[in-house]
């Protein structure tokens, strides 16, 4: 009884078998009309061929197709394509719910009826392309969930009437365009979209007063505003919007407080408002903000003392506070409950005290930045805890013991970036005396100890330093010479060695530094290297001076030896540095003919940006048709014997120039009238010899005559000779 009704479950399988057979293959084949759709779009692209050869459109790369055959899947990212979007081919697929072009480069306007017909369209992502225009009155579609068209040309303002279909929007990104108008945030207002959970509006031409709305956004997870020209104050409802994790608004220009309100945002993990004109104390309950990662507030004009609160925070990983008026003794803050934390940015401020010793129990810190303080002390041993420290600036401080700092800091292995400017005043540099066993700072790559009035020369130790890119020694009491070894360092490419006492001459070595020569085998620009903290300005910067970057190759390879007493010729070699962008030579001794050395030196250079040999001894017209000629006046200042364009001197006759002209032109009649004198000579020679020797050999008689009469005038003048002689002698003798 058991065996039938296996036997009916064999036959079923058998059936189901047969019926896969017989179904054709092509029930899921795409529409005729959507594959003429498709291949009219391929046609129009000037791109690389998208290989659609096949019959059956759905197994085309790039697309899918729905059990019906329809077309729902255009997905084409990253394929080279170069062209405009055709509605009148892609507008037929009408059943498309995802759409995919990004990181390609399409151009032109979105059209209202191509963008009107995809009215199932659920996911569109543009971004990465050229296209351009102002956007549609309106989203296509209710079911529209995602839209990018980041990193376009997009102008214009968006229409308040674009997200009236937007019911199911989540996720709407418009970043780096150039949008303008008021910042759409009443996108929430009335219910409109109620899933929304990430608005990208950074990068934009944004203007106006953030206005109301976006506390309704019940949902919003992300928003992002930042590098705008939006004003006023931050609305009030937005601390409604209580499941915010992101909030970016840097760069843009709103003020007010920072409400108290704030710590309605428990979810908040991102906080960046940077570069900004927001005043008042940080929140006293900051702290309660648990989940806070990431808290930018550098460049505006808070001021207080940091929340004792803040240390509560222990998921910060980044706490960037600098360039504000905060102040108080940062030493009293106890920040080894921070375990996480990985960059502390706390420059241009007024915090007093001493560098906090709880902060070297934060074992992840990458980076400390304290420049422009009111610090006081020394740097502790127990900073070498630190094992992943690579970006350490404590300048323009009241720190002591430089040469003690400097054998501390060099065992931290992972230091790439030091800037100690400003802080050790008067101090001596660490001569190689007290660094007899340095062997650290082989991952140094920047090294600022600018602005001290430090004394002493430049030591051999830093010749150890293979890694150094850039070496700033400006604003100090050094004197001594221009070590020659500087010129082997072979990553080096910025030397700042302005306003100290350095004497001697220019050395050529300096001109084979192997990253500013125009070789093959040498790096012909600096790395991509990034530093940990933004550098706002290298040395001598006041906290208006502000332009920060995060990029090693955003300094120009530069030579600055101005103000110094360097004497002597510009050597001929300088014109190696192919790579060269700045050069500064001013305001010292240099004492060249600028006539007779200048060509040979520096009328040859095509390659600077900047240029400065004002303040010398320089002399003589300035040689036209070089680079020179596009340097300012100010260049060639204070040379009073120099003269020609750009100056406004012009050169009158040179003395010296005329000598030896005239000098020149006897020395040319000379050389004329010797070579006449040779021809002549030599004429008289074949002439008189050929006259007298040539007739002798030709004629035996005149040749008899010739001999007899020497033989004659050899005895008389041998009597004439020897008679005199002898009477001569008998004399003597008598």
């Amino acid at each position: 009884m058991l065996v039938q009704p296996y036997n009916l479950m064999a036959h079923g399988f058998l059936l189901f078998l047969l019926f896969s057979c017989i179904i054709p293959t092509n029930i899921h084949a795409c529409k005729q009309t959507e594959r003429s759709s498709l291949l009219s779009f391929a046609s129009t692209l000037s791109s690389p061929p998208l290989n659609w050869t096949s019959i059956d459109c759905c197994r085309w790369k790039g697309i899918t197709c729905n059990q019906d055959g329809w077309v729902t899947h255009l997905l084409l990212p990253s394929k080279g394509l170069k062209g405009g979007i055709p509605s009148s081919s892609l507008g037929n697929l009408t059943h498309l719910t995802h759409l995919n072009f990004s990181h390609n480069s399409l151009y032109g306007s979105l059209d209202t009826q191509f963008f009107m017909s995809l009215n199932r369209l659920e996911f569109l992502d543009l971004s990465y392309n050229l296209l351009s225009g102002e956007l549609p009155l309106s989203l296509p579609s209710s079911n529209i969930r995602t839209v990018d068209l980041s990193s376009n040309h997009f102008r214009g303002a968006i229409p308040p009437s674009f997200f009236q279909q937007a019911s199911s929007l989540t996720s709407f990104n418009v970043s780096n365009n150039t949008f303008t108008g008021y910042l759409p945030s009443s996108i929430c207002l009335k219910h409109s979209s109620p899933f929304l959970r990430l608005l990208d509006f950074s990068s934009n031409l944004f203007n106006g007063d953030l206005t109301p709305g976006l506390g309704k956004c019940s949902k919003l997870q992300v928003f992002h505003a930042g590098h705008n020209n939006i004003i006023g104050l931050l609305p009030e409802d937005i601390y409604n919007a209580t499941k915010l994790e992101e909030i970016a608004l840097p760069f843009n220009s709103l003020h007010g407080a920072i409400s108290d309100k704030i710590v309605n945002l428990t979810n908040l993990a991102i906080l960046d408002l940077s570069f900004n004109h927001f005043g008042g104390k940080l929140p006293l309950n900051l702290g309660k903000l648990s989940k806070l990662k990431f808290v930018t507030f550098n460049s505006n004009n808070l001021k207080g003392n940091l929340p004792p609160s803040l240390m509560n925070c222990t998921n910060l990983v980044e706490l960037r506070l600098g360039n504000n008026n905060l102040e108080g003794d940062i030493s009293m803050l106890d920040f080894s409950r921070l375990s996480q934390l990985t960059k502390l940015d706390l420059r241009i401020n007024n915090f007093t005290g001493t560098v906090p010793v709880s902060l070297y129990s934060c074992r992840s810190l990458k980076a400390i930045g304290l420049t422009r303080n009111h610090l006081e002390g020394q740097i502790q041993a127990e900073i070498l805890s630190l094992k992943s420290l690579s970006f350490l600036t404590l300048g323009y401080n009241r720190l002591s013991n430089l040469t003690r700092a400097m054998k501390i800091l060099m065992g931290c292995k992972s230091l790439q970036s030091l800037s100690l400017a400003g802080s050790y005043e008067g101090e001596g540099m660490p001569s190689d005396d007290d660094m007899v066993d340095f062997d650290g700072f082989q991952n140094l790559r920047v090294l600022n100890l600018a602005d001290s009035d430090l004394n002493g020369q430049i030591p051999v130790w830093l010749s150890k330093l293979k890694n150094l890119e850039m070496l700033t020694l400006d604003g100090n009491q050094i004197t001594g010479s221009i070590p020659s070894w500087l010129g082997t360092l072979p990553r080096l490419f910025y030397i700042s060695l302005r306003d100290n006492r350095i004497s001697g001459e220019f050395p050529k070595q300096l001109c084979r530094l192997p990253r500013l020569l125009y070789e093959p085998n040498i790096p012909s620009q600096a790395d991509q290297y990034e530093f940990e903290l933004p550098i706002y300005a290298f040395s001598s910067i006041t906290a208006n001076q502000i332009f920060p970057t995060h990029k090693l190759n955003f300094y120009p390879a530069t030579i600055d030896l101005s103000k110094n007493n360097i004497v002597g010729d510009i050597p001929t070699e300088i014109g190696q540095l192919q790579l060269l962008q700045e050069l500064y030579l001013d305001s010292n001794n240099f004492s060249s003919v600028i006539q007779t050395k200048i060509p040979l030196s520096l009328a040859s250079l095509n390659f600077l940006k900047e240029f400065n040999v004002s303040c010398n001894n320089l002399e003589g017209p300035i040689p036209t048709g070089t680079q020179l000629q596009s340097f300012n006046t100010s260049a060639f200042e204070g040379n009073p014997k120099l003269c020609g364009a750009p100056l406004p001197n012009k050169c009158g006759p040179n003395k010296d120039m005329d000598v030896d002209n005239k000098n020149n032109k006897g020395v040319e009649n000379g050389l004329h009238q010797l070579l006449w004198f040779y021809i002549f000579a030599t004429l008289g020679f074949i002439v008189g010899f050929w006259g007298v020797c040539g007739s002798l050999v030709i004629n035996k008689t005149w040749r008899y005559v010739y001999f007899r009469f020497i033989d004659n005038l050899q005895d008389r003048l041998y009597m004439m000779i020897t008679v005199p002689l002898n009477r001569m002698k008998r004399r003597l003798k008598g």
